[in-house]
Parts: structure tokens; sequence; C-alpha cells
């Protein structure tokens, strides 16, 4: 084999990184801002406690998300009623831009001190950042709304949040 076999595989490698700088900047420019402007309209127009962050991870990857923070103002006279309940903060959903430029769409549960958990993250997807839209984040929302629900109110066959043990 000749060196110049490798002029296809030089085009490629350049092509790929270009690939992926130009998802950063779509991400920097357009798609991150989406995001935080429309989860932080979800949050504004339903208070039930969650929050939007804007984090900065490993080195050059960035997340964005909402998570449960607080328990909901107008519950808070109805679980007094209870004085050992305690709400468990946590679940968060993340759009967490990947090494590829690309959105991994995931939800983290909530930790409980003590409990054996089954699992803490449920994938939801792998997009590129041109692909993510108001509509989109607002699935995903409904998708992590839906996982909540079911991890607060585990059925008898699949208990979420716990590790089921045959006796």
């Amino acid at each position: 084999m000749k060196i110049e076999h490798l002029d296809e595989r030089i085009i490629d490698y350049k092509e790929s990184i270009k690939t992926v700088v130009d998802k950063k900047i779509f991400w920097e420019k357009t798609t991150k801002t989406l995001i935080i402007k429309t989860l932080n309209t979800v949050a504004k127009q339903y208070d039930i406690g969650w929050k939007v962050q804007e984090l900065n991870w490993i080195n050059n990857n960035e997340a964005v998300n909402i998570t449960f923070n607080s328990f909901p103002k107008e519950l808070i006279d109805f679980t007094n009623q209870i004085p050992a309940y305690q709400f468990i903060v946590g679940g968060t959903l993340v759009f967490s831009q990947s090494y590829s430029g690309d959105v991994y769409i995931f939800i983290l549960f909530p930790f409980v001190d003590n409990l054996e958990i089954e699992t803490n993250t449920l994938e939801l997807g792998l997009n590129r950042p041109q692909d993510i839209t108001e509509k989109l984040i607002v699935e995903k929302v409904d998708e992590f709304l839906k996982e909540m629900i079911k991890w607060e109110m585990p059925s008898h066959r699949n208990k979420m949040g716990f590790q089921h043990k045959d006796v």
C-alpha cells in the first residue's frame, strides 16, 4: 500500500472534525439557548418545585437540565398532615452535549439513602443539535414527568428505583 492511499482517510478525518465543530457551534449559538428558554418557560408556567440549570461538565461538554429542587408550594399544607413525609430532592432531565457534538438526553432518578437502586439513569435519545426543537424538548419533559410519576408510584410488577428481590 502506498502513502497516497491515505488521501481518502485524511479527507474523511478532516470532515469528521469539521462536523463536530459545526455541531458544537450550533449547540452554542442555537440549541442551548432554545433548551434553556423552553425549560424556563415550562418551569415558570408549571411551578412544581423544579429549576433549570446550565452546567459546564468535563472539559468543554455542557449540559442544561431541569430538576426537582423543592416541593410544590400548593401541596405543602397537604403533606404537613403527615409529619414524617419527606420530599426526595432530585429527578432530573438532562440535555448534555457529548464529545461528538450530539445531544445526549437522559433522566437521572432521585437518590435515596440506604436503598438499592436498580438503575439511576434512563436514556431518552441522542440527537444532532440541529434536530432539537421546542416540540422535542416538550416531548422529553413529558416523558420525564411520566417516569417521575412511575418512580413515585411504582407498580407491583415494575418497582422503579428499587431492586426486586425474590424471597
